[in-house]
């Protein structure tokens, strides 16, 4: 009786391979940062650098649970640290007799740094980054000894090149978490959740679910961009990919766009009672069904996308038999047999993308192949007056706090500006700086508490490095720890940072408790002032940057009917969705806004993707008199284009009425032009350009639309012209 109570071997081991891959990570990680963080202090220690705290902040603030991360960002650390150490030397040589034009020099250029920083949605932000927060970290100081400034910033360098190295060694050699394999596991892990999305909303569905599985869908895009540029510092294999990896994320893009359009599409049928057209396409839809059913919430891997890939051009057959059937059984009036060919046109389409979705997964099998040619970058996009505030905030912060520890002459008035300043910078790029800034400063005030009893109680009584590493490892292990927690990161890394600077011995070591207790007040000063500042002076959390934002969504449709071709649709896709991630982010607290945001951005990405494959069908008409640039119906299709750029700049009910009325003066051109084909997809691209007007049409339509937020939404869109 007392064994069956007893678990199994099987059950121990089950148990033990679910903690290894939930809490046994996190305690990999937190042991992995404290063998790197001591290794560098030991070194550091052994080969009397002058500020061995240095070096292992470096390791605080470049150490990630996945070793492709933690290359990523020890490359850009040292670029950026570089750039700003470099900077730093030339004000200093160039000002160091005056104090007002150096502070204002380094105003300038700590401000610029954190415009970069806020502005480029990429690793690029880090490196801008880097070099403000290492100008600051050797500019300030170096005023009070301007002639051996050169040598500190070579000591820095040197110093901060020591972290890089301890911390990228530990992560790459001591059980690795690679960046590869969180990319193949996302890769692989994505296609089935998509495929369990689509056919649970083929049929309908709850629309607040169908918007938060876009969000996701759309945050996922973001994320993998930056595991996949991980990659490429990690693995070679994965850097021979680099370019498909890039193309699978965009053609994933467009993927759930196409989806998007013929779930919208088919919500407005339903909600026209549009019921013969929607019998006429469940058997195209059962077609799709049955090509995704098997792969619902399944891991797709390479082998398997092969196989989906021949599964895909046997059903496309099918489904165009089953479109053509269904067309000649359909007898509707010509406003909804144009609804059933723009539905139908869309799940062709929308077939036709999951082949190039395969086709491009399964070639990453190989080493080499053709889909690695072609541009497929992905574009991040953020507000450029939101970025120049961030800077002129910081700028400011820097004079105001330098003007005052001139005037002052205060003894600790290098650290009050010093971090105040890496302080804005490190923030910068957060959705909410004031918020991660009074994190940072509780995780300081606990720093200060740990390190002045660590200094004075602990150190004292030690003799070797050994002991020094038990007095350390506590702490460092829970700024460890709540770094990786999400709610928290902001206060381990204050913890992290700011203990390294008050508590960890240098080589020429001096016990001072007032003036350690000066530094640290100066500290906690500084970040609550970066964090009032933050939160009082244009927050990007405020208003303001939505509505920026939303502008910035509006004008992607701008950008989708006057840029060129080449390379535009992963353009648009992408930088659509890092907005809609930027603005999600932002209004968290505003489930409203979040709300608009996305109607905004469905509605921009339904327009702008009939937009630009409008366009790529103009581009690709045979040279015959009908498709001529002068025809009446071009002609009516840049009118449109005109129309819908003054209605997604300035979006009102006059410009929505005046881009309806020229989106069907182009429908009813096209129609009465004569074209010698037979009217089929595949041969006529008069009818693909009908199809793709008629869901412009629709969705200016859409009673759902936020072009109608004011009006009445009730009645039926009519079926006029």
């Amino acid at each position: 009786m007392k064994a069956a109570l007893l678990p199994s071997g099987g059950d121990l081991r089950r148990a033990l391979y679910e903690w290894a891959r939930s809490d046994g990570v996190t305690w990999v990680y937190i042991a992995k940062v404290l063998l790197a963080s001591l290794l560098t202090l030991w070194l550091a220690l052994r080969l009397e650098l002058p500020q061995p705290g240095t070096a292992t902040i470096t390791v605080f603030i470049v150490m990630q649970p996945q070793s492709g991360q933690v290359f990523a960002k020890s490359f850009y650390r040292f670029i950026g640290s570089l750039i700003g150490l470099g900077v730093m030397v030339a004000l200093i040589a160039l000002f160091a007799q005056e104090r007002v034009l150096f502070l204002l020099a380094a105003a300038l250029w700590i401000g610029l740094c954190t415009a970069g920083a806020a502005r480029y949605r990429d690793f690029r932000s880090y490196a801008c980054m880097l070099a403000g927060y290492t100008a600051t970290l050797i500019g300030l100081p170096a005023t009070l000894q301007p002639d051996v400034a050169f040598m500190q910033a070579v000591w820095r360098l040197l110093e901060i090149s020591l972290g890089i190295f301890c911390a990228g060694m530990v992560s790459a050699t001591i059980l690795p978490q690679t960046s590869t394999a969180a990319m193949r596991n996302a890769l692989y892990q994505r296609f089935g959740a998509f495929a369990g999305f689509a056919l649970g909303h083929l049929g309908g569905g709850q629309r607040e679910a169908f918007e938060q599985a876009n969000v996701a869908f759309a945050a996922q895009a973001v994320g993998l961009e930056a595991l996949r540029s991980a990659t490429t510092f990690e693995d070679p294999h994965m850097r021979l990919r680099s370019r498909r990896m890039a193309r699978l994320n965009s053609e994933f893009m467009v993927l759930t766009t196409r989806y998007h359009a013929l779930y919208q599409l088919l919500e407005r049928l339903r909600s026209q009672g549009a019921v013969a057209v929607l019998q006429a396409l469940e058997p195209c839809l059962d077609e799709v069904r049955q090509v995704l059913e098997p792969w619902r919430e399944r891991a797709l891997t390479a082998s398997d996308a092969l196989a989906l890939a021949s599964q895909l051009d046997a059903h496309r057959l099918r489904l165009m038999q089953r479109i053509r059937s269904a067309r000649l059984a359909l007898q509707v009036e010509p406003a909804e047999r144009l609804d059933f060919n723009t539905a139908a046109e869309l799940l062709y389409r929308f077939a036709d993308d999951l082949h190039n979705y395969a086709q491009t997964h399964a070639s990453l099998a190989a080493h080499k192949h053709a889909r690695e040619q072609g541009e497929h970058r992905f574009s991040p996009k953020a507000n450029a007056v939101g970025a120049l505030v961030v800077g002129v905030r910081t700028a400011l912060l820097v004079l105001l706090l330098g003007s005052f520890w001139i005037v002052t002459a205060w003894p600790s008035g290098s650290s009050f500006v010093l971090t105040a300043a890496a302080v804005s910078v490190l923030v910068s790029a957060a959705p909410d700086p004031a918020r991660l800034a009074l994190q940072m400063a509780f995780g300081t005030l606990i720093a200060a508490v740990l390190g002045f009893a660590v200094t004075f109680f602990v150190l004292p009584h030690l003799d070797g490095f050994p002991l020094l590493c038990m007095a350390l490892a506590p702490v460092f292990a829970l700024g460890a720890f709540l770094s990786i927690k999400p709610q928290w990161a902001g206060c381990g890394l204050g913890l992290l940072v700011f203990f390294c600077v008050g508590a960890i011995p240098q080589n020429l070591t001096v016990y001072d408790p007032a003036h350690m207790l000066n530094s640290y007040i100066a500290l906690l000063l500084a970040q609550l002032l970066a964090a009032a500042f933050a939160a009082v002076l244009l927050p990007p959390t405020s208003a303001w940057m939505w509505r920026r934002l939303e502008n910035d969504l509006r004008r992607r449709v701008v950008q989708a009917i006057s840029e060129p071709l080449d390379g535009l649709v992963a353009s648009f896709e992408s930088g659509t969705r890092d907005l809609l991630n930027q603005g999600y982010g932002l209004a968290t607290r505003s489930p409203q806004v979040q709300r608009r945001l996305l109607r905004w951005t469905f509605l921009v990405l339904e327009v702008g993707h009939a937009v630009i494959e409008l366009r790529r069908e103009q581009e690709a008409l045979p040279a015959e008199p009908c498709y001529a640039a002068d025809m009446p119906w071009r002609l009516a299709i840049r009118a449109m284009g005109r129309a819908l750029i003054r209605l997604f700049v300035q979006p009102g009910e006059g410009n929505r009425e005046r881009a309806l009325a020229a989106v069907e003066q182009a429908i009813a051109a096209t129609r009465a032009t004569a074209e010698p084909r037979a009217p089929d997809f595949e041969s006529s691209p008069l009818r693909r350009v009908l199809s793709y007007l008629h869901f412009i049409r629709s969705s200016l339509l859409d009673p759902q639309s936020p072009l109608r937020d004011g009006e009445p939404r009730t009645g039926t869109p009519s079926h006029a012209a």
